[in-house]
This record gives C-alpha cells, sequence and structure tokens, in this order.
C-alpha cells in the first residue's frame, strides 16, 4: 500500500468518525464527471490527492474546524462551495488589485473571520496556505500552513494540527511566492 494510500485510508476512517460544525453527515463522494466540472470550470487540475478525497471520501464535510468544502456544490452550512468561492476570490481580486487571488490557489476549508485553508494547486507538493484577511494588506495575508497537503491531512487524523485546542499555534512562515504569483498574473 502507498503512502497515500495509507493517509487515504486514516482520514477516511477519521471522516467517517468526526463531524464537523454545520454537517449533518458525511456527503457521498464526488463522481467523475463532478470533478472534470470543476477542473474546467478552475481552468487547472486538482492535486491528485486531493482529487482522492473528493472522489473517494466524500464531497466536502470532512477535516479540521468546518471541514472541506463540497467541490461545486454549497454545503449545509451556506459557505460556498470551493469552486464558486475561488472564481469569486479571482473576480474580487481583479477587482481590487490590491488585493489580488493568485491563480491556482483554491480554497478548500473556512476556519472563520474570512479565513480559508488553500491548496496552492500550481506546486507539485500542493502546499496548504492559510489566508488570513484580517491583515494590514494583502502581503501580510498568506502564510504556509502546512508543505504539502499530505502533511496538513496527517495532522488533522493526528491531531497535531495548531487549531486543536491543546496545541499551541505555531508562527507560520509568510507565503513569499504570493507577489511574485500576483505580479506575473497581472502582466498578461
Amino acid at each position: 500500500m502507498t503512502e497515500n494510500e495509507q493517509l487515504l485510508a486514516r482520514v477516511s476512517v477519521k471522516a467517517h468518525n468526526t463531524r464537523p460544525w454545520g454537517w449533518p453527515s458525511l456527503p457521498e463522494p464526488a463522481d467523475a464527471s463532478t470533478l472534470a466540472r470543476a477542473e474546467t470550470s478552475l481552468g487547472f487540475p486538482l492535486p491528485s490527492l486531493l482529487a482522492d478525497l473528493y472522489l473517494r471520501i466524500g464531497d466536502g464535510g470532512f477535516g479540521p474546524e468546518y471541514g472541506l468544502l463540497p467541490l461545486l456544490d454549497s454545503p449545509p452550512a451556506g459557505e460556498p462551495a470551493a469552486v464558486v468561492q475561488y472564481l469569486a476570490n479571482r473576480d474580487s481580486g481583479r477587482k481590487d488589485p490590491d488585493w489580488p487571488w493568485p491563480e491556482g490557489v483554491l480554497p478548500i476549508s473556512h476556519w472563520g473571520c474570512a479565513m480559508y485553508a488553500c491548496v496552492d494547486c500550481r506546486s507539485p507538493q500542493a502546499p496548504v496556505l492559510l489566508f488570513e484577511p484580517n491583515a494590514d494588506n494583502a502581503d501580510h495575508a498568506w502564510y504556509i500552513d502546512a508543505p504539502s497537503l499530505m502533511a496538513w491531512l496527517r495532522s488533522w487524523v493526528d491531531g497535531t494540527g495548531w487549531y486543536e485546542e491543546t496545541n499551541e499555534e505555531p508562527e507560520m512562515a509568510p507565503w513569499t511566492d504570493f507577489r511574485i504569483r500576483t505580479t506575473a498574473a497581472r502582466a498578461f
């Protein structure tokens, strides 16, 4: 069994035994056509581990805090789906150039107070970024939550994430690629 398969098995067990706020039950997994429509709307493919979470475990409704957002349909708590939120953030960033949204950075989970966990779908490691818009400017709103989606999921399954009450909140490193990624996008 590969490392991804082992992690998916552990995530599945935890997903079936815990329920984030606002989710009465674990949604059915997304089907291949939902994934294809999501990727077409986004204009980029999801990292394979993220796609496997949606296709094999559930279309959102599991994970840290409020859980993963579904791909295309709004969850019971009323938060927009991941694709809808991404497209709205990109559109908002075009209207307000002081707060651009980087291409390929998909919000996957809401932390409250407009903060999101996001996956950088353009990076092979698929790092998870924390978007904290309560900062004084966009350059100070992006942090590296985990170096990879795999590490982020492991911390949730193991109960070692910064968001756990028993764990101390770490000092997160700023995401230094933010300005590079958003400046390059504006050049086109």
